[in-house]
């Protein structure tokens, strides 16, 4: 069993039955309990032929990896492959990818003249003309007004390297995006971890409040059998054994220990290298209801106001699990 202390918290891990002990510092350098934060923001900037190349590349929470990508229609052919380079860094998230090109024209444009319509066009002028008697040269403005007659053509240029430089470029922006996400990360990690370790104080309070509360619940049942009768009861097991159940239907126990054992499974989901946002969250969706039962079976104040307090702090914890990958 090894256990590991972050922050004064202790992450148990059972690994064999042989004990060892790291660090806080240690501890905070590993890369494995670094969960990322799904909030992040990069930026790169490449040249190539007298042409900038600016990716910029911005995430914020989703339930799913959603990519968005803004690029120039003239490396559209490019989108699969960049939506490919950006799932290599990002599992969940809203990623927008913005792509800006200047300088040197990726596209040529050529000037087309239908020379059939023209020709058609012209017969027919002059069939006009003709029919109509009608004096004068046919004009040169008459042809030029006419839209259908000329389009203008793009046509893309070709700059060796640029797939390859494009897709560098992206990657030094999720890259970045991805180290901010890491940061963020890490700050996350340690809040939620010193928050884990109030409601774990919280629950073996709750524990020990427990076996106070059941012989007070008791001697309170007794006290007032002991008034409706005017007097006191004479030493009857069956009496005290019911009061006893009684007092039991308000035992807590299970759901403190569920409570510490959810408690046990938040710090070692932090632990994993995968996206553990989903877990996350599902963990502290049991936490609430254990802490709602413990709440709807306690009638002592203390338990009750402490039972708020455990609300608190995982409401808490469920705002700062909603922005984890």
């Amino acid at each position: 069993m090894i256990k590991f202390c972050y922050d004064k918290v202790w992450l148990i891990a059972v690994v064999g039955k042989k004990e060892s002990y790291e660090t806080d510092s240690v501890l905070a350098k590993r890369r494995d309990i670094m969960v990322r934060s799904m909030t992040g923001y990069g930026r790169k900037v490449c040249a190539i032929d007298r042409m900038d190349i600016t990716v910029e590349i911005r995430s914020v929470n989703h339930r799913f990896l959603d990519i968005s990508a803004k690029i120039p229609q003239t490396i559209l052919y490019l989108e699969e492959e960049i939506k490919q380079k950006i799932k290599e860094y990002f599992n969940r998230g809203r990623v927008e990818v913005h792509i800006h090109l200047e300088g040197g024209a990726l596209v040529s444009r050529n000037l087309v003249v239908d020379w059939k319509l023209m020709d058609q066009y012209i017969e027919h002028l002059r069939t006009i003309k003709d029919t109509y008697h009608l004096a004068g040269e046919i004009p040169l403005e008459m042809a030029t007004g006419i839209s259908d007659l000329f389009q203008v053509e793009e046509v893309g240029q070709e700059f060796d390297g640029l797939s390859e430089s494009l897709l560098e470029t992206v990657q030094g922006a999720c890259s970045q995006a991805y180290q901010m996400r890491e940061k963020e990360g890490g700050e996350l990690a340690k809040d939620l971890l010193s928050r884990v370790e109030n409601i774990e104080k919280l629950s073996k309070w709750l524990g020990e409040r427990r076996d106070i509360v059941i012989m007070e619940y008791r001697d309170r049942i007794i006290n007032r059998i002991q008034d409706y009768l005017q007097g006191e009861i004479k030493e009857d097991a069956r009496i005290i054994q019911e009061a006893a159940l009684l007092a039991e239907k308000g035992d807590i126990t299970e759901e403190v220990t569920r409570l510490l054992s959810h408690v046990n499974q938040f710090r070692h989901t932090l632990l994993q290298q995968s996206s553990v946002g989903r877990k996350l969250d599902f963990i502290v969706q049991e936490m609430h209801r254990e802490t709602n039962t413990i709440g709807s079976k306690s009638n002592d104040i203390q338990i009750s106001e402490k039972v708020v307090d455990l609300k608190s702090e995982i409401e808490k914890i469920k705002e700062q699990v909603q922005n984890i990958e």
